[in-house]
């Protein structure tokens, strides 16, 4: 048996280990395998290239859990290890990567760096363990190796009677770490990190039920047989070329990847490049609700088949984080910061990659299909109107395929739109006014008055559709936004054509005077306007600037600080062309006045859905006095 130490500078290099990484302490399972995983496939390419004669055959990968001896064991079929090559990977590389690590994030707190990134994954083990154990059987024709260290710089090697190639690691597991030893806690770390993994990985055995023989009874238990518990499945379907896989096995691997999810996904995108990097992956657009916080990491990343995080922030464009799926790349640098992800070229065109791949299959299931996305637009117009607020390049391709629905239900992209409405919707200066809702129920009389003027209306209900309107308008020359409730009907699209006012200039000043006597402590700025004779005498608009900026405000952006919490602002439109209105002026008594526009003013309060409350009950009661 040979003894040695480990030439390192920093003495007490374990426990910094332990200390650096523990938030990060679990995932030294995850490392091991990536490990086992790595000695298999690079005997798998010896032996396809002749390199190594010895039969492949069909390795898997085992852990084991002995509680009794508080030891966890992974066993591998791989490539193996000399005594040389233990003593160069193990003793020297690992160690100087491990002194590498110390030096650049010892100052840096604990979520500075992750482990693996300066090749420490093996050091991982002893932020778990007290003493490791390596024994390793080379598939050259060398004696096996028996490598222990106890969590200090010495260490000894000894030969081993290992007759099976490939390599064993054994866990002595520390005291604040026996967790670890619950066959429920590995299971868990196993299906979160290695579930596809390309080598297949035992963890214990489990009972098969076996088919019933042809001669047995109906009362006959059917036999059963041990069979090795694989946890993963090492051919997960974003591995395979999409022509190899048929609509059906995109939904099992979707259900797979979220057991939980009872609804389809909506469809599905296979991502398949090896060419200025190498990504693959599937993404899958699920129903979306309106809630846009809810939405987030559900994409799963992988490197090369072993799960890695599910916050894809600076890989994943922005807008498509709340989709659902994997992305697997072995050419994003993981085990660096955040902002250097950010920053990294390869990163970037992985980025853009995936917006184009996105837009791309959007434009072609419009095209070949218009129905089904019509059916499927209100699903997966947040992600679209997402998309284009945020990404130039896909706000030009998207441009094409964004629908515009009307309260009719009709859908449009903004090229038929524009077609449909310009000749009707065309304002004196030139501009085109896009008329829109947002709530059928509450703005039905404005979307009624409007209708009859043969006006198309958009509904817009989505969260961030102030933001588009905004976006539409500042990249579209002559164009305009404007909801139905807005304004009163005539002004919505100002033409030439302007009525005439019954009342003259004093006696407007007169009415004037009287409504603002009523109604002046309820905030609303009062407007006297010439409309036909059968509008509604008292309209409440709420002017479209203000009220997007507050709606923009509550969803980030805006521009102006505190607009979310300014109070809402109403115009009260009155129409001097109304035979009511013309009462209210001609009306002798001061109380009969009072209560003609606190009834006036509250039945356009309660159009608007304003009106609720104890002025609410205190309307209704003074209603019934009046038809008495």
């Amino acid at each position: 048996m040979a003894t040695g130490k480990i030439n390192v500078s920093v003495e007490n290099i374990f426990p910094l280990i332990k200390k650096f990484l523990y938030s990060d302490h679990e995932i030294f399972l995850r490392e091991l395998i990536s490990n086992a995983t790595d000695a298999t496939l690079k005997l798998k390419h010896l032996t396809s290239i002749g390199e190594a004669t010895v039969e492949y055959g069909n390795p898997i990968i085992e852990v084991k859990v002995d509680k009794d001896n508080k030891r966890i064991h992974i066993i591998d079929q791989g490539i193996g290890m000399t005594e040389d090559e233990v003593k160069k990977y193990i003793n020297e590389v690992a160690f100087s990567g491990a002194e590498e690590f110390l030096d650049k994030y010892k100052d840096a707190g604990k979520d500075a760096g992750i482990i693996g990134h300066f090749g420490l994954g093996f050091y991982s083990a002893f932020m778990v363990a007290e003493k490791v154990e390596i024994i390793s059987k080379s598939h050259k024709e060398e004696p096996a190796v028996h490598w222990t260290c106890d969590g200090s710089p010495e260490f000894t090697i000894e030969p081993s009677d290992k007759t099976e190639r490939g390599t064993e690691i054994i866990l002595h597991i520390a005291e604040d770490s026996t967790e670890f030893l619950e066959k429920s806690r590995i299971r868990e770390l196993l299906v979160k990190y290695n579930k596809f993994m390309p080598i297949p990985i035992k963890f214990g055995t489990k009972t098969e039920t076996l088919p019933k023989p042809e001669d047995a009874k109906e009362d006959d238990p059917a036999p059963t047989q041990e069979v090795d518990d694989i946890i993963n499945n090492p051919n997960p379907a974003w591995t395979k070329q999409p022509a190899d896989l048929e609509e059906a096995d995109y939904k099992s691997f979707y259900r797979e990847l979220y057991p939980m999810q009872f609804e389809e996904p909506l469809f599905h995108i296979h991502l398949n490049v090896d060419y200025p990097f190498n990504l693959t992956g599937i993404l899958y657009f699920p129903k979306l609700t309106n809630d846009l916080s809810i939405q987030k990491d559900k994409i799963q990343l992988y490197q090369n088949q072993v799960f890695v995080t599910d916050n894809v922030e600076g890989i994943v464009p922005e807008f498509l984080t709340m989709l659902k799926g994997v992305i697997d790349s072995p050419d994003i640098p993981l085990n660096v910061s955040r902002s250097y992800l950010q920053a990294d070229g390869a990163v970037k065109k992985i980025s853009s990659y995936i917006t184009r791949k996105v837009a791309d299959k959007l434009s072609s299931l419009f095209k070949n299909n218009r129905e089904d996305f019509e059916q499927k637009w209100n699903d997966i117009k947040v992600v679209i109107e997402y998309g284009m607020l945020s990404e130039d390049k896909f706000f030009e391709k998207a441009d094409k395929f964004a629908l515009y629905p009307t309260i009719d239900g009709n859908f449009y992209t903004f090229e038929e739109l524009e077609a449909k409405i310009k000749d009707n919707q065309t304002d004196k200066d030139d501009k085109l006014v896009v008329l829109y809702a947002s709530d059928k129920d509450a703005q039905h009389s404005y979307i009624e008055a409007a209708k009859k003027k043969g006006y198309e209306i958009l509904l817009l209900d989505s969260p961030i559709v102030s933001h588009l309107m905004q976006k539409l308008e500042t990249s579209k020359e002559n164009l305009s936004f404007v909801r139905v409730d807005a304004d009163h009907v005539d002004n919505l699209i100002k033409k030439e054509d302007t009525a005439i006012s019954k009342l003259s200039d004093e006696e407007k000043d007169s009415l004037k005077a009287d409504l603002e006597k009523v109604i002046s402590d309820k905030g609303y700025t009062i407007q006297l306007e010439a409309m036909e004779s059968s509008a509604s005498p008292f309209i409440i608009t709420e002017p479209e600037f203000m009220r997007r900026m507050k709606e923009m405000q509550r969803t980030g952006g805006g521009g102006m600080f505190g607009m979310g919490n300014m109070p809402d602002m109403y115009n009260l439109i009155v129409n001097t062309n109304h035979e009511l209105v013309s009462e209210i002026l001609n009306t002798k008594t001061a109380k009969k006045r009072e209560r003609l526009i606190n009834q006036s003013l509250d039945l356009a309060r309660l159009s608007k859905g304003l009106l609720k409350g104890e002025e609410l009950t205190n309307f209704i009661a003074r209603s019934y006095e009046m038809i008495k």
